[in-house]
């Protein structure tokens, strides 16, 4: 059956889901006691992933985020698989979008991580295990510490202010501080239209990216590493902190270091506090 992005957006393929879920789990209980707790119908990766047009997705991303209220998170996932959903059907118009909301504001508005670049990462487990995936993921996230954005001209389309935006790089994929550095930048308050925009714009942005990945890994497979390398400040503070059997090891993850912990000093080790 036919479902309109509307409809999509609105979640009646979410209540498809959780009627064929249901009713595909009674089916598998019945058939074998020997299910486990964690089985999934189809496999851990059972959808086939197909090829988009990252300006479709930038345009699906930006509609999205003010469909759901500034929620970037839902724009990006519905741009991957809601599309999917438009031109496919089954099984992806069986997932309930709504679900990626809570990202909005990096999730429920604590300003964690951007939530259009956690919808875009989603999307991609929904088809690729962790060893293939992370490459996906470290490509797209380093390119938006590093980018300026937004980029995105929605046109007359625009839904919270028409014309220019200012753009700079966030170098951080945290929400608090993408959206902080811009606002304090360009004196632009936060709960402004403005902002609004940026946001909306961005998450058009991350979700051409993230396309623009998802249809390198469909053409190269296993073989698709990137262009990823570690930033040189996690590469520096790394080699005390995060090597095993180092008494300091005590810190994990790969984004830069340097937003969190003063800036240049950084990569001289000169931290506030730091020996």
């Amino acid at each position: 059956m036919d479902l309109s992005r509307r409809q999509l957006m609105f979640g009646i393929g979410g209540l498809a889901a959780g009627t064929a879920l249901a009713g595909m789990a009674g089916q598998a209980i019945a058939a074998s006691e020997k299910m486990t707790r964690f089985a999934q119908a189809g496999g851990d990766f059972g959808w086939k992933p197909h090829k988009l047009d990252p300006k479709e997705c930038a345009a699906v991303a930006y509609e999205g985020y003010w469909h759901k209220g500034y929620a970037c998170g839902y724009g990006s996932f519905y741009s991957i698989v809601g599309l999917l959903a438009e031109k496919y059907g089954a099984p992806y118009n069986q997932f309930p979008f709504t679900m990626l909301e809570a990202n909005k504001g990096g999730i429920s508005d604590w300003g964690t991580i951007c939530g259009a670049l956690y919808g875009a990462a989603a999307a991609y487990a929904l088809f690729w295990g962790r060893d293939e995936r992370t490459p996906m993921v470290n490509e797209l996230y380093r390119w938006y510490e590093k980018t300026k954005l937004p980029i995105y001209q929605p046109g007359d389309a625009a839904q919270g202010v028409k014309g220019e935006l200012p753009q700079s790089a966030s170098q951080s994929v945290l929400c608090h501080i993408s959206v902080s550095k811009w606002c304090f930048a360009n004196k632009i308050e936060a709960t402004s239209k403005k902002r609004n925009e940026r946001c909306g714009r961005l998450t058009a942005d991350v979700a051409a990216k993230a396309v623009e990945i998802y249809n390198a890994k469909i053409d190269q497979g296993k073989n698709f590493k990137g262009t990823f390398a570690k930033q040189e400040a996690v590469e520096t503070c790394g080699a005390c902190h995060q090597t095993k059997g180092n008494e300091a090891n005590w810190a994990k993850g790969v984004m830069d270091c340097t937003p969190c912990h003063n800036g240049s000093d950084a990569l001289t080790n000169k931290f506030e506090g730091h020996p």
